[in-house]
């Protein structure tokens, strides 16, 4: 696939935005005097811009994922890279995305937010991709396919052969988010970039790395698309305080791989205490930190963890969601107040 013939025009001609440190290459390691990008002279530990390269950043990332350092780019969360995609790919008033609702709502806010039109295509009822209508519906103007896998809010990994399928198939640019792949059996679609120049992966440290708060998202690609991608992102999206939490984070790969098997372990205890409980009307399997549950009426049983201070996601307004909650896995403490509570509400209503 011709990935320049996807590019908006005005992009694939503009030039991106030159920092100071970028007209300056450092050759050696003396002690440089900077006068060059109106910084505060007074070191404090943060008064230099950060490093728009992130090249400490992609030496490590690059080795854990066994990818190029030319073919990462890190936003100030997923989310703005899914944005610089958009914004990458869609002319405003012309192009279209497609979505496979139920799903991450932030995929229809950006599209919204660009003036592109979100073509939304539903899972099948037992939360499976209709790759058929897909293709189908696909057209010179449909520019992105986003996927997101796991899903959210329905937990599931989708099938490998649906997803390669699409990736082959599909005349644009396929975007698999696995911001919950971590926790999940299957292997991430990242060793795929380099046979498909139309597949974008991103990936997060806001969920098994335990970083929501410091805003620190991974998008991987061919160079080309990360090129592009580098043409508008801002030049110091990931600040400096991001950045070394990021690399201790990044340092303590052993702990972090202890975490996620404690709360797929949790995941499991809950599973089975849920199953037990009369209001509980199915439980859908999740390859990712929290479940999806179908409960007799989802206003209700909200309300009342809500008043005993737990609080879950209303899935109710989502496709195929209706009387659902999404839990997340907590710790073995707070899964256990989940669990008693419910217990309780069980017992005063059905004993």
């Amino acid at each position: 696939m011709n990935i320049d013939t996807l590019v908006r025009d005005n992009i694939k001609s503009m030039s991106s935005y030159s920092s100071a440190r970028d007209d300056f290459k450092k050759e050696n390691d003396e002690k440089l005097i900077y006068l060059d990008a109106n910084e505060s002279p007074f070191d404090n530990g943060i008064n230099r811009y950060p490093d728009n390269k992130h090249v400490q950043l992609k030496k490590v990332i690059s080795k854990l994922k066994n990818v190029d350092k030319n073919q990462i780019i890190f936003g100030n969360g997923t989310d703005e890279i899914l944005d610089l995609i958009v914004r990458v790919f869609c002319n405003p008033n012309k192009d279209k995305i497609i979505t496979l609702p139920p799903t991450y709502g932030m995929y229809d806010v950006i599209a919204k937010t660009n003036g592109v039109e979100n073509v939304e295509i539903p899972l099948k009822n037992d939360f499976s991709i209709d790759k058929n209508q897909i293709l189908k519906l696909s057209s010179k103007t449909t520019k992105v396919l986003f996927l997101c896998s796991p899903n959210n809010p329905t937990g599931n990994s989708f099938d490998i052969n649906d997803l390669a399928g699409l990736i082959k198939n599909f005349n644009g640019v396929v975007v698999v988010d696995e911001a919950y792949i971590d926790f999940s059996s299957k292997k991430s679609l990242i060793s795929l970039i380099n046979e498909n120049n139309n597949l974008i992966i991103t990936q997060t440290m806001s969920k098994a790395y335990g970083m929501a708060g410091i805003r620190f998202g991974m998008g991987f690609s061919n160079e080309k698309i990360i090129n592009y991608l580098n043409k508008i992102k801002p030049p110091y999206n990931i600040n400096v305080l991001t950045e070394r939490k990021a690399l201790e984070q990044l340092n303590k790969i052993d702990q972090i791989k202890i975490g996620i098997e404690l709360v797929l372990e949790e995941k499991k205890l809950l599973v089975a205490c849920l199953e037990r409980l009369e209001f509980v009307e199915k439980i859908y399997e999740s390859d990712s930190n929290f479940i999806l549950v179908r409960v007799d009426n989802a206003d209700l049983r909200y309300n009342q963890l809500s008043e005993k201070g737990i609080i879950v996601r209303n899935r109710s307004n989502q496709y195929l969601c209706q009387n659902c909650l999404r839990i997340t896995i907590g710790t073995e403490n707070e899964n256990k107040s989940l669990i008693k509570t419910l217990n309780q509400l069980w017992k005063k209503f059905y004993l």
